[in-house]
C-alpha cells in the first residue's frame, strides 16, 4: 500500500509510535492524518506540527462507542478511510498475581481496541472493496515478555486477532499488516526501565532500542512490500523461527535471560 494520497487515522498518537507514523504518513503524501488520543493537548500538538493535512481527535479506545463515533466523523469529513492504524497499547507488568483490574484493562486496550476498530470500519471498506487494518503489537505476540503475563497474552491476542482479519477479509481487498517491534524509545517502555521493571530492563536487553521514527520507516516499507508482519527489528524473525524449531529450548534460552538480565534504572538508554 501507497499511503500517499490515503486518508489514514492514528490511534494512540499523541506521543511515541503513534506520533511518529502520524508525522510519517503525512511527509509520505497522505490526504488526510486523523491524530487521535485520549489525551486533547497531545493530539492537538502533533496535529498542529504535522499542519494542514492533520486533524486532532480524542477517542478513549476502550470505549467501543467512542471508536466507532472517530470512524464515523472521518468517514463525514473525509468521505473514505483507507488506512486505520490501531496503535494505542499499555503495560501492565507483574505475572498472574495481578490484579484482575489490571489484566482487562490489557484486554480492552491491548485486544479490544483492534476488535472495535475493524467492527467500526470494515463495513465502509468492504463496501468499496478497499482498505487497510494496520495493527501495532509487540514482539511480545510472537514472543514473550518475562515480568508482564497481561502484556504478553495480550500482545499474543492482537496478533492473532490481524492474522484472523487477514484469512477471512484478504481476498475481499482488505489488506491486514500487524508491527511487531521489540525495544522502542517511547514512555511505554523507558518510563519502566526507569522504574526499574524486570520486564521493561528484559525488552531492552533482547535487542537494539531503536527510535519510534525507525519504527515509521519499517511501517513504510512493510506497506510498500504488503508484508502481513512488519518487524522493525529484523532479529525478532529470528527469535520466532528459534522458537518454532525448539520450544523447549527457546524457553530455556528465555529463562536465563530473565534470570541474568539487571532491574537497575541505569538501564535506561536514552
Amino acid at each position: 500500500m501507497d499511503v500517499r494520497d490515503a486518508v489514514t487515522v492514528v490511534t494512540g498518537a499523541g506521543s511515541g509510535i503513534g506520533a511518529a507514523l502520524a508525522r510519517r504518513f503525512a511527509a509520505e503524501g497522505a490526504a488526510a492524518v486523523v491524530v487521535s488520543d485520549r489525551d486533547k493537548a497531545l493530539a492537538e500538538a502533533v496535529a498542529a506540527d504535522i499542519g494542514a493535512s492533520a486533524t486532532a481527535d480524542v477517542t478513549d479506545v476502550t470505549d467501543e462507542a467512542a471508536v466507532a463515533g472517530l470512524v464515523e466523523r472521518t468517514l463525514d469529513q473525509h468521505g473514505r478511510i483507507d488506512l486505520f492504524c490501531s496503535n494505542a497499547g499499555v503495560f501492565a507488568g507483574g505475572g498472574v498475581e495481578v490484579d484482575t483490574a489490571a489484566w482487562q484493562q490489557s484486554f480492552a486496550v491491548n485486544v479490544l481496541a483492534h476488535v472495535y476498530a475493524a467492527r467500526a470500519v470494515l463495513p465502509s471498506m468492504l463496501e468499496r472493496g478497499s482498505g487497510c487494518l494496520l495493527n501495532v503489537a509487540s514482539a511480545a505476540g510472537l514472543l514473550t515478555t518475562p515480568g508482564d503475563a497481561p502484556y504478553t497474552v495480550t500482545k499474543h491476542g492482537a496478533v492473532a486477532l490481524a492474522e484472523w482479519l487477514s484469512v477471512t477479509y484478504g481476498d475481499r481487498g482488505i489488506r491486514v499488516a500487524v508491527v511487531c517491534p521489540l525495544g522502542v524509545s517511547t514512555p511505554l517502555l523507558l518510563d519502566p526501565l526507569r522504574e526499574g521493571r524486570s520486564a521493561a530492563s528484559i525488552v531492552a536487553a533482547s535487542g537494539a532500542v531503536i527510535t519510534a521514527e525507525e519504527v515509521a520507516a519499517a511501517v513504510i516499507d512493510g506497506l510498500a512490500a504488503e508484508r502481513f508482519l512488519i518487524l522493525p527489528h529484523p532479529e525478532v524473525g529470528k527469535y520466532w523461527a528459534r522458537k518454532a524449531a525448539d520450544p523447549d529450548r527457546w524457553l530455556a534460552g528465555v529463562r536465563r535471560l530473565a534470570a541474568t538480565t539487571p532491574t537497575a534504572a541505569d538501564a535506561v538508554t536514552d
